[in-house]
């Protein structure tokens, strides 16, 4: 009888040490996703091995909650951005054409040729005239069709690219069954931007692989990879890399990441850089698409 006794009361010793490390668990992912969010940091996706049920439940309604979460503050910022880009090159356009169009009428005056202020004159009227053309050129950029949705195979696209560039070593793992929901022209574009940037940071293999996307949410979606072995990233600059006109480069504009995503964005889908290198790549991007056009656009 003395034996069960002080069996029982081992187990329930033990009961409550594991119940208390239990406690503690949740408590750390608790703070875990709470620092995650300070940051601005909403892509967390934390383990759900070892949680009862319905502990299991929350902690995958709290991961897609995140990835939804940063989907939309991406959204808004992109359209924050986008409104302030048309007020800004709307003041730049007003500010530049009389600049451009006096100083230009300036220089075939007899008293400006041939004189100190014909050199000083043209370089103003250089100067804003290849403002002009920045902010034209960027605008017809800006000013993006709506996307013509279809199924869309991505073997035949990476097979496309790899043709166009092949000097380029690529290593591709996609099904040749892969398809997914978007407008060929608009994917064909990212995907070329994602290419350049690669040639231009000294990369000579291109690695392209898909995944299921591990947030599914708000619909299921698949996740393509482009990876290169080109200079990484800086840290500093990872934050700002898709903030309109920010580039580390000296003939940049900065226009071809942020134009990437909110092509993606209209598709339905999301571009990203991700967080550490995966595969042995210095730099990754993923591609969230859309698998399957909902019945009423499929031809």
């Amino acid at each position: 009888m003395t034996w069960i006794i002080i069996a029982l009361a081992v187990v329930c010793v033990l009961g409550i040490l594991l119940f208390v490390r239990h406690q503690y668990r949740l408590k750390e992912r608790a703070y875990l996703m709470q620092e995650a969010i300070r940051n601005r940091d909403f892509t967390f996706h934390l383990s759900t091995r070892g949680l009862f049920f319905g502990e299991r439940a929350m902690q995958q309604t709290l991961n897609q909650l995140g990835e939804t979460i940063h989907q939309q503050v991406v959204q808004k910022e992109v359209e924050s951005w986008e409104r302030l880009t048309r007020v800004l090159t709307h003041e730049v356009m007003n500010a530049t054409a009389p600049i451009s169009s006096i100083s230009q009428s300036l220089l075939p005056r007899p008293d400006v040729q041939g004189t100190p202020l014909e050199d000083g004159i043209r370089a103003i009227c250089t100067t804003s005239r290849h403002l002009s053309d920045f902010v034209v050129n960027y605008r017809k950029m800006s000013e993006l069709e709506k996307p013509t949705l279809a199924q869309v195979s991505l073997l035949s696209i990476l097979d496309d690219l790899r043709r166009a560039y092949p000097d380029l070593a690529w290593q591709v793992q996609v099904p040749a069954d892969a398809t997914v929901c978007a407008d060929a022209g608009m994917l064909r574009q990212v995907l070329m931007n994602l290419i350049k940037n690669a040639l231009e940071a000294e990369s000579h293999t291109i690695a392209c692989w898909v995944a299921p996307s591990a947030h599914p949410l708000p619909s299921p979606t698949l996740t393509l990879y482009v990876g290169n072995d080109g200079r990484p990233i800086p840290a500093e600059d990872r934050a700002s890399l898709f903030v309109p006109f920010f580039t580390t480069k000296r003939t940049g504009h900065g226009i071809g990441l942020s134009l990437s995503r909110r092509m993606m964005i209209q598709q339905g889908g999301m571009l990203d850089l991700c967080d550490q290198p995966l595969n042995g790549w210095h730099v990754v991007f993923s591609l969230q698409l859309v698998p399957l056009c909902p019945s009423s656009i499929i031809h």
